[in-house]
């Protein structure tokens, strides 16, 4: 079993890279609104979106949103965003860091 759901759901490398970045993003986003105590209508005021935008990252259906989107209402939100490449790992031994995808 890998650390990429995707991967292990028989999805093409490159997609469920994409897909996991994508729910790493959403999955952070939502724990700041609830760490903010945030009412959906308040995250969405905080972030400059629709309400329906905020359910959809709470509710994990961020099929729709895509990974330029995610990362523009973490910066909104002052969220760090890292991104590391290089073979899976690598990042991990070398920075003690863990790599997004």
């Amino acid at each position: 079993m890998s650390r990429n759901s995707f991967l292990d759901l028989g999805f093409p490398r490159e997609e469920a890279i994409a897909l996991h970045v994508r729910s790493q993003l959403a999955a952070m986003l939502e724990q700041y609104i609830g760490r903010k105590g945030w009412s959906q209508i308040e995250a969405a005021r905080a972030l400059k979106v629709p309400q329906p935008t905020v359910s959809k990252i709470v509710n994990g259906n961020i099929d729709k949103l895509s990974m330029d989107f995610l990362v523009k209402l973490m910066v909104r939100a002052g969220l760090p965003v890292h991104v590391s490449g290089g073979r899976a790992g690598s990042a991990r031994r070398s920075s003690g860091h863990s790599a997004a995808a």
